[in-house]
């Protein structure tokens, strides 16, 4: 792709200008830039200071137009745009998810179910294509609607796959002649949603499921959340309940969920730990979830131990069969005789059990794991924060750890002992939201009119306030303390948010669990665990310069934001210039819409602000 000015230098030297009249207008340029820069010792890679914003406008203008020209020859000079524009992939990769490779995997050696988990070491699947929507996609529906009504086009299931499926997953979906409708109120497991939800607060000793915030629970990490309804339902209680569910080539509960803009990513219980620090939520939910819980000498439940915090809740409901013993087993062969055997060895005594629902709670007390009577399942060794698709691990975390605090301990907000917990200053903090507090409101200003302009108001509609126009969730892919989520909170944007935290970075998501906010550490050099097309907006804050300092590509990065992203969605970077600048050459080759924006601060900091087209072939 061809720059204006490289479109000027055609008219005059021909299609194809000699190199030596390249270099001659880019010393020309350069010495441009030299005369009307104030200090001559200024590189052009970097932004010099600028007095005030508002006085010598045409000269910055002129300044950074010299700027951007001599980059742009800069770039052609180092062989940048070399790469060509990026086609599109093919239709088999629709709903493509890197590191799943099954056939690799059982080629590499892998079994007992370890082939069907994420092995990105395996994965020699690099194209660098653009994945596509399939044929009949549309852009969701905005909430409120949007969460209990979907296109089926957006998504890989079948009608065949609806009529096949069980009764539960039928008395929660209605699928029409292009849309899939989830009735929460139509049943699931008891009489519905809010009536299970409010039969595990009574369980528990509440008086509503609206009391479940002044319990303690705030988070819960809902494994084989089947489409979303329960976690839907607790968002509306403002708990972030959080969707784990394995990679399906088809009929996915983590695209499903993702569609209906809920929290979910993919994550399996097999033969690794899932990318949380130690005592990250409140409760844990599986109904139905398919896991045999009693398998693999109980290593599923101690990493159940190792997510919850102590005083938390493990809610298990499925169904049961009466043995002529008078115990009681699941359909997958587990029994009540041996989950309560290791539920004693892991000091969760049983709460509550109505019919197929069973709670059980982590005890608050650490010193149970040391007793001689605990002495089957060892204490781990060392710190366990920094877990990032570990072995599964025979051992009892956190114990030791300063976050060891009971749920019903906790405030609403993180007081300065807590900080100082995670080693931060409550200034600090407090600095950390108010910056993040003002970013919030210039995103918004930067984007509402953006996105208005994309969907106008219709004659006799009252004005929609993003983002309920258009976003739905956000990742904040460099979540630092988990800022922007806190900021979006507060400004009670109907939104929620990914925090990631990069590998390589502060392990601040610690932090970020136990402000409540839903967060996962992830290496950015590889995929992320989701969908194609499961979020709305990505932010991300430095992580441009974090991953050069990482040694991964810049451009493979930029490529698996646009996998994930919708389209029509939108891309907020901010970075340094010449990174940002770099990020718009090949954003351009993604077909991004791309603007930069000075922040007119006098730093080196500049926006990227891009949105992604509905490309269709």
């Amino acid at each position: 792709m061809r720059g204006p000015l490289v479109n000027k230098l055609s008219l005059i030297f021909g299609p194809r200008p000699p190199l030596n009249c390249i270099l001659l207008c880019l010393v020309s340029v350069c010495v441009l830039i030299v005369l009307l820069s104030p200090f001559s010792s200024t590189t052009f890679d970097s932004v010099t200071s600028y007095a005030k914003p508002d006085v010598y406008t045409n000269y910055r203008k002129l300044k950074e137009q010299a700027r951007n020209d001599y980059l742009e020859l800069k770039s052609i000079s180092l062989g940048a745009n070399l790469i060509k524009d990026i086609g599109l992939c093919g239709k088999e990769r629709e709903n493509y998810v890197p590191c799943y490779n099954v056939s690799a995997n059982l080629l590499a050696g892998l079994k007992d179910g370890e082939e069907f988990d994420r092995h990105c070491e395996l994965s020699q699947e690099h194209q660098n294509c653009l994945v596509r929507p399939p044929k009949e996609y549309k852009i969701p529906l905005t909430w409120p609607a949007g969460r209990d009504v979907i296109w089926s086009g957006n998504v890989k299931l079948t009608k065949d796959q609806f009529l096949s499926s069980g009764s539960m997953t039928k008395r929660l979906m209605l699928l029409e002649e292009n849309q899939i409708a989830f009735h929460s109120e139509d049943g699931m497991i008891v009489d519905g949603v809010k009536d299970y939800s409010h039969l595990i607060a009574d369980m528990i000793g509440l008086g509503s499921d609206t009391e479940f915030l002044q319990a303690g629970v705030r988070s819960v990490l809902d494994i084989g959340c089947g489409f979303g309804s329960f976690g839907a339902h607790l968002l509306s209680l403002r708990l972030m309940a959080l969707c784990v569910a394995p990679y399906e080539p088809s009929g996915s509960q983590v695209q499903l969920a993702l569609e209906r803009g809920l929290p979910a990513v993919i994550g399996n219980f097999i033969s690794k730990q899932l990318p949380f620090p130690s005592l990250s939520y409140d409760m844990v939910h599986c109904a139905q979830c398919g896991i045999i819980w009693d398998s693999k000498d109980g290593l599923f439940l101690i990493e159940i131990d190792r997510l919850l915090k102590p005083g938390g809740y493990f809610v298990l409901t499925s169904p049961t069969t009466q043995q002529q013993d008078g115990t009681t087993s699941t359909k997958k062969g587990i029994t009540s005789s041996s989950l309560e055997g290791f539920t004693k060895k892991l000091c969760w005594p049983l709460l509550a059990q109505q019919e197929e629902t069973f709670i059980w709670q982590k005890t608050a007390d650490s010193q149970c794991y040391t007793s001689s009577s605990q002495d089957e399942i060892p204490v781990c060794k060392g710190n366990d924060m920094q877990m990032y698709y570990q072995p599964l691990a025979r051992c009892i975390s956190g114990t030791t750890s300063h976050r060891w605090v009971p749920i019903h301990s906790k405030s609403d907000d993180l007081n300065s002992t807590e900080l100082e917990i995670h080693g931060l200053h409550p200034d600090d903090f407090f600095e950390d939201s108010n910056f993040w507090k003002l970013a919030l409101r210039n995103y918004w200003s930067l984007l509402s009119p953006l996105i208005f302009s994309d969907h106008p108001k219709r004659p006799g509609d009252d004005d929609p306030l993003p983002p309920y126009n258009m976003v739905r969730n956000v990742m904040d892919m460099n979540a630092h303390y988990g800022g922007l989520s806190a900021a979006l909170m507060e400004a009670r944007k109907a939104v929620w948010v990914m925090n990631v935290v990069p590998l390589g970075a502060r392990n601040t998501l610690p932090l970020i669990h136990d402000r409540g906010f839903a967060g996962v550490l992830h290496n950015w050099c590889e995929p992320f665990p989701t969908y194609p097309r499961t979020y709305d907006l990505l932010h991300a804050n430095g992580l441009l310069s974090h991953i050069a300092s990482q040694k991964c590509s810049m451009f493979e990065l930029l490529l698996e934001m646009d996998r994930i992203l919708r389209p029509e969605g939108w891309i907020i970077l901010s970075d340094t210039l010449g990174t940002i600048e770099k990020a718009r050459t090949l954003a351009a080759q993604i077909r991004w819409e791309a603007r930069v924006i000075d922040l007119q601060n006098g730093s080196d900091q500049r926006l990227l602000v891009c949105q992604k087209p509905f490309v269709r072939k």
